[in-house]
């Protein structure tokens, strides 16, 4: 099974890579196709915390109390990680850097933005093992079919901040390397400690829901490209509702 933790977290690690391969081949940013990969990233994201997530977590302890008090740890978790690791978002100036104030090279802060995203990501494909099996891969699929516009959604602005396209790839694709790693932690986690899986599904939950929040809508927003991005966010979301009921039956 652990296997089959690090083999879902590997297959969507791939398809950020695939995407962040984009840079390989162009060097120009399309905002409109970013803002429009954010917002189908943030609809995937929405549908999987419930139908993948919360759902499973109330119908499994018959009690909406581990679903509320996991979602909002997730969260808890989430805002604590943005507060202390240094991170830039994209688009943003240096000065804007957020978490510890420590001296770190731009390249840098934009990469650990990036990897914290993608945490949630990792650990909601590792707990949903505990589920099922089938709800894990169909939930790695979804998040593996955002990641591949996300991937793009990185390399391509670090392209255009003035990056190589070796650089740009190369970060793009390392930052999707921790969804292997937290997936198989979030899978040793709920077989420790198989009693918290309820609260470990709402947890993933809280922790994507406050990306979605907190990064990828106000992201999405910024350039004028409010109507793509919000119907973008909704495809993504119609697409990870479709694959979760479809292979639930």
């Amino acid at each position: 099974m652990i296997l089959y933790a690090l083999a879902a977290g590997t297959f969507t690690w791939l398809l950020t890579t695939l995407g962040a391969s984009a840079v390989l081949l162009t060097k120009e940013v399309n905002r409109k196709i970013l803002d429009a990969s954010l917002g189908f990233a943030a609809g995937v994201m929405v549908a999987a915390s419930f139908f993948s997530l919360l759902l499973p977590s109330i119908e499994i302890s018959d009690s909406w109390f581990p679903a509320v008090i996991g979602f909002l740890l997730g969260g808890l978790f989430l805002k604590l990680l943005d507060s202390t690791i240094p991170h830039l978002h994209i688009g943003f100036n240096i000065e804007e850097s957020e978490g510890a104030k420590i001296p770190l090279k731009k390249t840098t802060l934009l990469f650990l933005a990036v990897t914290i995203h993608n945490i949630p990501e990792g650990l909601s494909i590792g707990v949903s093992f505990g589920e099922s099996i089938g709800a894990a891969l169909t939930l790695a699929l979804g998040i593996g079919i955002q990641n591949i516009p996300e991937g793009m959604a990185i390399s391509l602005p670090l392209r255009g901040e003035g990056f190589s396209r070796v650089k740009s790839f190369t970060y793009g694709s390392l930052s999707g390397l921790v969804e292997p790693a937290f997936s198989v932690f979030g899978f040793l986690a709920i077989t420790i400690f198989s009693q918290i899986l309820p609260y470990a599904l709402a947890f993933a939950a809280g922790a994507m829901i406050y990306v979605v929040v907190e990064e990828l809508i106000p992201e999405s927003q910024l350039h004028g490209n409010e109507d793509v991005a919000t119907l973008s966010a909704m495809l993504g979301f119609a697409v990870m509702m479709f694959l979760d009921l479809y292979f639930s039956f």
